[in-house]
């Protein structure tokens, strides 16, 4: 009797390309923000090939961020304990504080050295067309904050408010929201400094960006 044959009707089987447990490590990767398939198919091979201690170091980092870190309760910052490092230090003004989107910017804002107050994290900006609105956002703990001295470290009272927020559609729209808000309250509001970055040249910069120079400029005098 003659052997058969494979159907060619019938789709072939193949084997899985990974064993399960590689496949869910590529997956994992995969969904973090701004990774790929390829990228995160380089990644669970550099942790498979990476010694063992390497290895369970690395999920042993992720567990500790996610059983410590936690948000700072006066300006959500990220924190291991009650309070983040900015709000309890004594050394700081604290009658300033500069409201920003995330804590990557507080970050980026500290590397800097230049500012020695305390910050508020809004933890995301006003956005009309993604659903996200003032009570998605920390903006009621800022204001209870502004509020009620007691919220603020040590109880001293804040006497300005800089606003911090990236210079795009929607931050300028959070920024005009809180201004209004804080401004009812009778403290000052001022914002960061926009304009023309050092070394650059003016052919090459754009039309909002030579509009916040003009704006902005200021006296020589």
């Amino acid at each position: 009797m003659p052997r058969k044959g494979p159907n060619p009707a019938e789709p072939v089987r193949r084997a899985p390309a990974y064993p399960a447990a590689v496949d869910r490590l590529i997956t994992e990767f995969a969904a973090l923000p701004g990774i790929g398939r390829r990228s995160a198919e380089r990644l669970a091979f550099h942790v498979l090939k990476s010694e063992a201690d390497r290895a369970l170091a690395l999920a042993g980092a992720i567990q500790d961020v996610k059983r410590s870190v936690r948000h700072c309760r006066v300006c959500w910052n990220f924190a291991d304990a009650d309070l983040c490092g900015v709000c309890g230090d004594d050394s700081r003004d604290r009658t300033l504080i500069l409201v920003v989107e995330q804590p990557k910017d507080l970050i980026s804002l500290e590397q800097t050295g230049m500012y020695r107050g305390l910050y508020h994290v809004l933890m995301g900006r006003l956005s009309p067309l993604e659903g996200v609105g003032p009570e998605d956002l920390t903006v009621a703990s800022l204001l209870e904050r502004l509020k009620n001295v007691t919220l603020n470290p040590g109880g001293v009272a804040p006497r300005e408010v800089i606003l911090g927020l990236n210079p795009t559609v929607e931050g300028d729209g959070t920024a005009m929201l809180l201004a209004q808000e804080i401004g009812r309250l009778g403290l000052r509001v001022s914002r960061l400094a926009r304009g023309l970055p050092s070394g650059s040249q003016l052919e090459f910069a754009n039309k909002a960006v030579l509009a916040d120079a003009i704006t902005g400029r200021q006296s020589l005098e």
